[in-house]
């Protein structure tokens, strides 16, 4: 069979040069008739090979038969159905050729979005643990928001999972953005929406906004797949070849990446770059509330005599003063702060560590201060109960004289077994 090469010569030389048959013959070394047939064809040679037979049209029907009845079977276990002893990669070749035949279709529309209609809100765990403190390191969660129709993206490490958390890392990222897309999309996550319906911070959080939180379907990361896909493009772009000393630090790092990086790439989906869609993407949101919405988590408790609060597994020294009274608290991922009667009590850099007790040392001089006052005057109140009125010590007297006075006799009964000369 002749090449492509060698047909390629052949009229070359006949079309070109005028080299006769006869000669392009000896030349090439190929059959006249090969010469001639190239030279009649209009196309080039085709490599393609007839269909060959292969070891998998025996077990074809097997196969057949169990994607009839389990469309969804993998080719391992197509595999072990069918006892097959040879290669598994022509098996899966064939298996992937023949599932769509049993297979319903699924597909996916692509979805436009106007701007300023919403953003994608999911949670991202980088397999990285961040330093917290004396108490080591830990895996933390990054809040990440993509836009819809500008493609793009923030992200900001948070403390915990839960609501108050979680509002923040949200808050902060759209108070930088200026303004908020109408409609916030969370998946089932259990500090939003655990049970179907947005949990009562978020509904607030979104009230304050005059915007809408939406739920996906559950078991559906497809209905934020830009988020999500943001978050692989984070695992395989951002994270390799850097370390980070803080929490701090990593959002520093993060913030300055999707500035600089992910924001000039250029995206096949919107044909242009998410920094260049970005001002008409903003100029259709929402305009933020002159009131900020409450974020952080807060709580309420009667202080103790040790005079610390908990929040989220540390503990806080409060004021003293406020012991056997309300105290509220307040914790930001960068403050805590109580408060008592509307005044503060306390204000703390958060841990993010756990197991952590934070003590601020004009609080412990404060309590030495008032245990010494406690117990003067309860050294006072104890002398003054042995006082007259006029200033004379009242005279302490025996026990006995007491029992003699009412008659009591606490004296060792008489032994009857003894003689009047022993008693």
């Amino acid at each position: 069979m002749i090449t492509l090469e060698e047909w390629a010569e052949v009229r070359r030389l006949h079309r070109a040069e005028g080299v006769p048959i006869k000669e392009i013959v000896r030349r090439l070394g190929l059959a006249r008739n090969t010469v001639r047939a190239a030279l009649r064809a209009d196309a080039p040679p085709s490599r393609e090979r007839g269909p060959r037979g292969s070891l998998v049209d025996k077990v074809e029907p097997q196969v057949r038969a169990l994607l009839a009845e389990y469309p969804r079977m993998p080719a391992t276990v197509i595999a072990e159905r069918i006892g097959w002893t040879h290669s598994l990669t022509i098996l899966k070749d064939r298996v992937r050729e023949l599932r769509p035949l049993f297979a319903p279709p699924d597909p996916a529309d692509r979805i436009e979005y106007a701007p300023g209609e919403l953003a994608q809100c999911d949670l991202w765990f980088p397999p990285v643990p961040i330093p917290v403190g004396a108490s080591g390191a830990r895996v933390l969660p990054v809040l990440a928001m993509t836009c819809g129709f500008s493609r793009v993206t923030d992200a900001v490490m948070i403390p915990s999972r839960k609501a108050g958390d979680i509002l923040a890392g949200m808050w902060e990222i759209i108070a930088g953005w200026g303004r908020c897309p109408r409609t916030l999309v969370w998946d089932r996550e259990a500090a939003i929406g655990g049970t179907g319906r947005p949990g009562v911070e978020a509904a607030a959080f979104a009230g304050t906004l005059g915007v809408r939180i939406k739920l996906t379907p559950a078991r559906d990361p497809e209905s934020k797949g830009l988020v999500e896909r943001r978050n692989g493009y984070f695992e395989t772009s951002f994270l390799p070849g850097r370390s980070f000393v803080s929490p701090f630090d990593f959002n520093a790092q993060i913030e300055t990446w999707l500035t600089e990086v992910a924001g000039a790439r250029h995206l096949r989906s919107i044909g242009t770059t998410p920094a260049t869609r970005w001002p008409i993407d903003r100029a259709a949101m929402v305009a933020l509330p002159p009131v900020a919405p409450q974020v952080g988590l807060t709580g309420r408790v009667r202080l103790a005599r040790d005079y610390y609060v908990r929040v989220d597994g540390n503990d806080y020294s409060v004021n003293p003063a406020a012991i056997g009274r309300f105290v509220d608290w307040i914790a930001t991922p960068a403050l805590v702060a109580v408060t008592c009667a509307g005044q503060i009590a306390a204000t703390h850099e958060r841990v993010w560590a756990s197991g952590a007790t934070v003590t601020d040392p004009e609080h412990r001089a404060t309590a030495r201060a008032l245990r010494t006052a406690f117990t003067a005057a309860r050294d006072r109140a104890r002398h003054d109960t042995r006082s007259h009125t006029d200033g004379h010590v009242v005279a302490l007297r025996a026990l006995p004289d007491y029992d003699a006075l009412y008659g009591v006799n606490f004296d060792p009964a008489p032994d009857p077994t003894a003689t009047a000369e022993g008693q």
